[in-house]
C-alpha cells in the first residue's frame, strides 16, 4: 500500500487543519506554508465539516433520504455521515469513497454504525466516476431504485479544469434516480484572491492540484438540478442551526455550499 509520504495529500492536510493526528511531515509542512499565506486556513475545513453534518441532517430529516454516497470522505472525523444519518434513520445505508490508502487504513472508524444500518468503504478515485458507480460495495449497499444523497464536500477543488470536473459531477448525478440530492461544497477565491492564489501555488509546487473557483463556476455544477433554499451560499449562511452560530467573515470561510434535487432521469441544462 503506497502512501506517498514524501508529498502532501489533501485528506491528510485536511486532517491536520482539523486538529487531527493522521498526517506526515510533508502534509504538516504544506499546511503550515498555506497558513502563512492564508492565516484563516483552518476555518474552511471546520466549516466544511459543519456544513456536511447540516446537509446530511437536512436530507435525512426533511427529505427522507436514508442512503448516502460520500465521495472524498477523508480521514474519519466523528460525527461522520452515518452517525448523523442514523440519528434520524437507524437503518441508514452509507458508502464512503476515497482513493487515499491511509483513509482505507482508518476506514474501520467509518464502519461503527447502528447494527440496523449498513456502512461500507470503497477505495476509488473521483476522476473515475463509472468505476465508483459500478463498485460491488456501492451496488450491494445502495438501492438505485430509491433516492440517494450524493455528497461531494470539499473535494471538487482538487479536480483541475483539464480533468473535466463538470463531466464527473454530471456522470454521477445522471446515474441517480429522480428525487435524489447532491450536496456540494467548493473553495472560492472570490473573497481573498491573493491569499488563495498563494495557497494554490504552494500545492502546485508539491504536485497537488487545487483549483479555487468563482461563485458562477461553482453554480455550474448544479446546472439542470433544482437548488433547494437558500441556494448556493457561503457555508456559514447555508441553513445555520441554533446553537451553531459562526461569526467568521466570508473571506475566512471562502467556501460555497449548496444542496440540489435531481428532478428527472438525466439532466437538461438550465
Amino acid at each position: 500500500m503506497e502512501l506517498h509520504t514524501d508529498r502532501p495529500h489533501p485528506a491528510r492536510v485536511y486532517n491536520f487543519l482539523l486538529g487531527g493526528d493522521v498526517f506526515f511531515e510533508a502534509d504538516r509542512i504544506a499546511a503550515e506554508q498555506g497558513m502563512k499565506s492564508n492565516p484563516a486556513s483552518r476555518v474552511p475545513p471546520r466549516e466544511n465539516r459543519a456544513f456536511l453534518r447540516r446537509a446530511v441532517r437536512y436530507l435525512a430529516a426533511e427529505q427522507g433520504i436514508d442512503q448516502f454516497l460520500d465521495i472524498g470522505t477523508g480521514i474519519p472525523s466523528a460525527p461522520n455521515v452515518h452517525h448523523v444519518a442514523e440519528a434520524v434513520h437507524p437503518a441508514a445505508r452509507v458508502v464512503y469513497v476515497d482513493h487515499d490508502p491511509i483513509v482505507l487504513a482508518h476506514a474501520q472508524g467509518l464502519l461503527d454504525g447502528d447494527p440496523a444500518g449498513v456502512t461500507d468503504f470503497v477505495q476509488a478515485d473521483l476522476l473515475r466516476p463509472a468505476a465508483i458507480l459500478a463498485a460491488p460495495q456501492v451496488r450491494a449497499v445502495l438501492d438505485f431504485d430509491r433516492p440517494i444523497g450524493l455528497l461531494l464536500v470539499a473535494v471538487l477543488h482538487f479536480v483541475g479544469d483539464d480533468q473535466d470536473p463538470y463531466g464527473i459531477v454530471r456522470a454521477l448525478t445522471d446515474a441517480l434516480p429522480p428525487g435524489s440530492f447532491v450536496a456540494l461544497s467548493h473553495l472560492t477565491g472570490d473573497f481573498a484572491p491573493e491569499s488563495w492564489a498563494a495557497v494554490t501555488e504552494i500545492y502546485r509546487r508539491q504536485s497537488v492540484t487545487m483549483r479555487v473557483r468563482s461563485r458562477a463556476q461553482i453554480e455550474g455544477f448544479f446546472d439542470g438540478l433544482e437548488l433547494v433554499d437558500p441556494g448556493l451560499r457561503v457555508l456559514t449562511r447555508w441553513r445555520p442551526e441554533p446553537g451553531e452560530p459562526s461569526e467568521e467573515p466570508d473571506a475566512a470561510v471562502s467556501v460555497y455550499g449548496g444542496v440540489a434535487r435531481i428532478v428527472s432521469a438525466g439532466r437538461t441544462p438550465r
